[in-house]
């Protein structure tokens, strides 16, 4: 590990691998994050690029992406009123995560 902090004896909330893995944990919400690594999305877009996530699982999972402060909504003024999320800049620095999960996925894949 590079300093103490990821030294520890029990996951604590102070390691940053613990961060990190409680940022992009919980089923769905990596799909979520990938989604908005495109660019702002609207929670009727969002759908229709997860069509078997329901809308209370992809609420949820806004809502809690939100309090961490990886994304944020804004508002639409329009009629019916409409909310678009994106990612914040902590959001963002989960780019080079979410990409080396998915190779590390992959080559495990591989192996089997």
């Amino acid at each position: 590990m590079p300093d103490q902090r990821g030294a520890t004896r029990r996951p604590e909330s102070s390691c940053p691998v613990e961060v990190a893995l409680a940022a992009v944990g919980g089923r769905w919400t990596t799909l979520v994050l990938r989604e908005l690594m495109h660019g702002p999305r609207t929670f009727s877009q969002l759908q229709a690029a997860l069509p078997d996530l329901s809308a209370k699982v992809l609420s949820e999972r806004l809502a809690a992406l939100t309090r961490q402060r990886l994304i944020e909504a804004e508002r639409i003024r329009s009629f019916p009123p409409r909310t678009c999320y994106r990612l914040t800049r902590a959001g963002v620095r989960l780019r080079p995560l979410l990409v080396e999960l998915y190779r590390t996925g992959d080559a495990l894949l591989r192996e089997r």
